[in-house]
């Protein structure tokens, strides 16, 4: 790519981070309420929906990549599939913003809006393993590719209960994947990452704390659905090797917290669908952790994961599995520092 379509390619993303920054500012004046309760980290009514913009920016950029595509294009039907997709998934997010629907319509929606983009073709069909190079996992790819799909936009979504956390983390994540994806070539991964970026970009300012919106189910569960969706085309990176973790690093820490608290209260016997602020991100804020030290932890995370997997494209035999596992170890780090600073604060049940 020369310098000069580079320069462009950041000329159309500051574009549409103008056009979601100009959504978000009305989102504040028009957009539905937040009201703080028992399990939300917020105390007085916040505007919320500033995801709108980042969705926004993204379909406008990407039905203008669909139009005039060039060096980034991707096969009609993958095309159609993430552009369907996108559009399921940011419709049924802001209805639940609107609605504020129960899990179970939530998930289905979710899981409709997935099956859109498996549908097209976009799923795991022959990662690139250590000795055994491409394996072609058969039936299991659908199937494995809905849960991830369904289990990242979740997991951005539990995880969006601080100024500026979930939104920090991916557009960290964009930056890093939107890289990642031009050393390998992958042109329509890197533009569409870049996309996101831009959305997330002109939101994140209305959002550092103290926030003056939130991004709502519409940014958290698009912004998770998008990175999940990029996470299953780095899969078919051809040169690299478990090219489908890269996406994980990235988002190591929402993963780590939401699996970690979904698996305790597995353990625990507490309903899973309870609305609850047991989250190790919600535990740190409820101990005293200020709300802004926290999120840096978590955007510190995303560079660890980010920096991990640049390290991850460059080595190769036993060194890369091992590698995989390395953004694990500040989650650990954290984790127990969380445990220690609750015993402290008194908290004897996480919730």
């Amino acid at each position: 790519m020369t310098p000069l379509l580079f320069a462009r390619h950041i000329a159309f993303a500051a574009a549409l981070a103008v056009i979601s920054a100009a959504i978000v500012r009305l989102m504040i004046s028009f957009g539905p309420t937040d009201h703080p309760d028992e399990r939300k980290g917020h105390a007085t009514p916040t505007p919320k929906s500033g995801g709108v913009g980042i969705a926004a920016a993204f379909l406008i950029g990407i039905a203008i990549l669909y139009r005039f595509r060039g060096f980034a294009s991707l096969a009609d039907p993958y095309f159609r599939g993430v552009v369907l997709a996108s559009v399921l998934i940011a419709a049924v997010s802001f209805l639940d913003d609107l609605y504020d629907w129960p899990f179970t319509v939530k998930l289905f929606a979710q899981i409709a809006a997935a099956s859109a983009a498996v549908a097209s073709g976009l799923y795991l069909e022959r990662p690139r393993l250590p000795y055994f190079g491409s394996t072609d996992i058969g039936w299991l790819g659908p199937p494995s590719t809905l849960l991830w799909i369904v289990f990242v936009t979740n997991a951005m979504n539990f995880i969006d209960g601080l100024d500026g956390l979930a939104g920090g983390v991916a557009l960290i994540a964009c930056a890093f994947f939107s890289g990642i994806a031009a050393l390998q070539g992958a042109w329509f991964a890197y533009f569409a990452a870049l996309l996101l970026g831009a959305g997330l970009i002109g939101f994140l300012p209305f959002n550092l704390p103290p926030a003056r919106i939130f991004m709502g189910d519409v940014g958290s569960q698009f912004c998770g659905f998008m990175l999940a969706m990029l996470g299953v085309v780095a899969a078919r990176f051809e040169s690299v090797e478990l090219s489908f973790v890269v996406v994980p690093m990235l988002l190591a820490g929402p993963l780590f917290d939401v699996a970690f608290t979904l698996a305790r209260r597995v353990l625990e016997g507490l309903p899973l669908t309870r609305p609850h602020r047991g989250f190790i991100f919600q535990v740190a804020q409820r101990a005293g952790v200020p709300d802004l030290a926290i999120a840096g932890v978590h955007w510190g995370f995303a560079v660890f994961g980010g920096l991990c997997a640049l390290v991850f494209l460059q080595v190769g035999g036993i060194y890369k599995p091992l590698l995989t596992v390395l953004p694990i170890l500040p989650q650990l780090l954290w984790l127990a520092f969380v445990w220690r600073r609750s015993a402290e604060a008194g908290i004897v049940a996480w919730g």
